[in-house]
């Protein structure tokens, strides 16, 4: 895939390793769960990349199941860093896409967010997009996996009736990461935030802020400022956070069971109120 040697590896969590290459060169090695994933994740690199916003590991090949990727040597947390990386942020959500819903160039309609699948269909308008793409998909799949029951799916499907009401001015098309909680930011020893493992593709900026406050973010509140420094967001968006949670807890909800599940109908129910 690289067309260089191999001097070493060391495995590191789950399917990764970091490789040696000839010349010294290290790069990290992962192998993806199914077919097509890692296609996804590179066009996904690729396409954030292209804005020149935040640093994002070079992609040097890959195959099927199989990606490489430049290694990031990590770092500690710091509010400057932080700062910094919430202006790349606005930059590369205004580097924008063609549609909601939209792939990556060369990324396929069906891609994934973690290990769970998700179809880049497009869209152009935002409520309707959202509903039909990436809440009410997850929805369905939770109710068929039991984590979910049937008489609670009532609050979900009101947020969704309601998402022209809940969603806030329109908003462009934003090139998103789509998977961005913390896990997938990671502090560089080179004092910059880099971004992994997306599930690229165009929607709602205000997306990707929702994930950070999911999960929690080191210095999140300086990644807030330096991103409203650069792009102000339209009023009440803190109100929307839920809104914008319901997707990333439903597919959680999915992969990981009842407590997500209630996460996202407690989600559900903030959205409305």
């Amino acid at each position: 895939m690289t067309g260089r040697t191999v001097l070493g590896e060391r495995p590191m969590s789950g399917a990764i390793a970091e490789v040696g290459l000839d010349g010294g060169q290290l790069v990290m090695v992962k192998r993806a769960d199914e077919p097509g994933a890692a296609q996804a994740e590179a066009a996904g690199l690729c396409w954030l990349a292209e804005a020149g916003a935040v640093r994002i590991p070079k992609v040097h090949g890959h195959e099927a199941r199989w990606l490489v990727t430049d290694l990031v040597p990590q770092g500690r947390p710091s509010a400057g860093a932080a700062h910094a990386f919430g202006r790349g942020l606005a930059a590369l959500h205004a580097a924008g896409a063609s549609a909601f819903g939209a792939p990556p160039p060369d990324g396929p309609v069906e891609a994934y967010i973690g290990l769970a699948p998700m179809r880049n269909v497009t869209g152009t308008d935002w409520p309707v997009w959202y509903a039909e793409h990436r809440v009410l998909p997850y929805l369905r799949a939770a109710v068929d996996r039991g984590t979910v029951r049937p008489a609670e799916t009532d609050v979900v499907e009101r947020v969704c009736e309601a998402l022209p009401e809940l969603a806030g001015p329109a908003e462009p098309p934003a090139r998103l990461h789509g998977d961005l909680w913390n896990g997938n930011v990671l502090w560089g020893a080179d004092g910059e935030v880099w971004l992994i493992d997306p599930a690229a593709h165009g929607g709602h900026r205000e997306t990707d802020l929702a994930m950070l406050h999911l999960f929690g973010c080191p210095h999140l509140e300086q990644v807030v400022d330096g991103y409203r420094q650069a792009a102000p967001l339209a009023d009440g968006w803190a109100d929307r956070i839920a809104v914008h949670q319901l997707f990333p807890l439903l597919v959680h909800a999915v992969l990981f069971g009842r407590g997500y599940a209630e996460q996202a109908l407690t989600a559900a129910r903030r959205a409305l109120a």
